[in-house]
Formats: structure tokens, C-alpha cells, sequence
């Protein structure tokens, strides 16, 4: 399985902080923001890994991470034009991903709990085409939200809604197959103009084929200033194993 970090988008929401900077270069706690998900990758046992570049100052994350030899990755990039979300990054790793499985990962996601090796690896070997992991949040307004029927089954994600179905999210962890790339290239943009991972994940609810886990530990965007902060203080709680 290959890797994919998301480290493009204008993040606007933290301004100033990023007037100058790359909000993946800010501080969570005592590392880089972009940090935490090479940590969550790493934990999957994936060592090929693109990360798709966008925003300011991405020759200062070039420089930060290098080739990922301190990491133990094999890290290469590509640069992405405009916030035109998350599908259109994804659909940037065409060649790179080939005939493997990946796993996408934003860049302003903080995972903190047990490593994904095994949740990778059920992915990989069922007969699934996409895959995400579920977190219960308070202002799910501000994420993709899952919607579920009667009987407690998967029946689809909605961007963003104004009155929520439910206060199950997805994490910003996703597990594809090269198919995805051709969902991706008759994606149309949202409302927001921008191409959208529900889309993606929509596309195999009908056909039985999105996997989907509810994630045990404890996770954070940060993307605002509170989730930022909130942020900080999850990584201060549980502080990174040594190298």
C-alpha cells in the first residue's frame, strides 16, 4: 500500500497564522503539523508516500522533509493548483499510485491511539474499492457527515450540511484503489467549487463496497484556531514515542 499526504488548500481559517506561512508547517504542540500524519502512515507499515503540495511556503515543507530518509519514507511530491478539494489532490497521484492501494491522509489531521496497521490491512484484503473511519464529534456542521437508516446501515455522506443527519464524521483517512481515479474524473464541483471526497465515498455505498471503521482513539482536525489549540493539547497528552 502507498501513501498520500494532503498538504495543499489556502487555509484561510487560521489566519493570520498563515498570511506568511504553510498551516502545515505550524506548530502542534512540540512538532510541524505535517508530522502527525507521516507518523500515522508510518504506523500502517506504508513507506511510499506522495505528498501533494499547495498554499505558501511549499519549498519549506520540501525542505523540512526532504527525501523522508529521517522519516524511513521514500517521499516524493506534486504540486497542486488552486483549493479545488480533496478528490482533485487525490486524482494528482495517478501515476504515482499505479496498481496499488493507497492511503489518503490530510495534512491537519491529528490521530492519536493504536496504530492502523491492522485497519489498513482489512481494507487491502476485503472486497472493498474505498474506505474511511468514523469519529463522533460536537459541531459536525463543519465536516462530510454520515447518514444512516433505521437499521443502522451506511447509506451516504453529505458536505457540510447546514442540519446534520447524524454526529458521525469521517476522518480525514481514506483507503482507495486506482479505481477511484476514474470516480474522480467525472466528479463535478460542489457548491463550494470544489471536488469532494463524499462524492467519492458515495459512489460505493450502493455497490457494497466502502469499508468503513469506527476509530477507537482520539483524533482532531486543525484547521481553526480552536481546533489548532485543541490540537496542541491532544499531542501534550500523549506525547510522540522517541525516534
Amino acid at each position: 500500500m502507498k501513501g498520500l499526504i494532503l498538504a495543499g488548500g489556502t487555509a484561510s481559517r487560521l489566519n493570520p497564522l498563515t498570511l506568511v506561512t504553510n498551516k502545515h508547517l505550524l506548530p502542534v504542540y512540540d512538532r510541524p503539523m505535517i508530522y502527525y500524519p507521516i507518523d500515522t502512515l508510518r504506523g500502517m507499515g506504508i513507506r511510499e508516500v506522495m505528498v501533494i503540495l499547495g498554499g505558501r511556503s511549499i519549498g519549506d515543507i520540501v525542505e523540512l522533509l526532504a527525501d523522508g530518509a529521517d522519516f524511513g519514507l521514500d517521499l516524493t511530491y506534486r504540486y497542486q493548483r488552486g483549493a479545488l478539494g480533496i478528490a482533485h489532490a487525490i486524482g494528482l497521484a495517478r501515476e504515482f499510485v499505479g496498481d496499488d492501494a493507497f492511503c489518503v491522509v490530510l495534512g491537519d489531521n491529528v490521530l492519536q491511539g493504536l496504530a492502523l496497521q491492522e485497519v489498513a490491512e482489512a481494507f487491502e484484503a476485503g472486497p472493498y474499492d474505498a474506505g474511511t473511519m468514523l469519529y463522533q464529534v460536537p459541531d459536525p456542521e463543519r465536516f462530510g457527515v454520515a447518514e444512516f437508516d433505521a437499521a443502522g446501515a451506511l447509506v451516504g455522506f453529505e458536505e457540510k450540511p447546514a442540519r446534520p443527519k447524524s454526529n458521525r464524521i469521517p476522518i480525514g483517512v481514506y483507503f482507495l484503489r486506482p479505481d477511484a481515479f476514474d470516480v474522480i474524473s467525472t466528479l463535478t464541483p460542489s457548491g463550494r467549487g470544489e471536488f469532494e471526497i463524499t462524492d467519492v465515498l458515495n459512489h460505493y455505498i450502493p455497490l457494497g463496497r466502502l469499508f468503513w471503521h469506527e476509530y477507537a482513539g482520539t483524533w482532531t482536525d486543525a484547521g481553526t484556531v480552536e481546533s489548532l489549540l485543541h490540537a496542541s493539547t491532544l499531542a501534550a497528552n500523549h506525547p510522540a514515542a522517541p525516534e
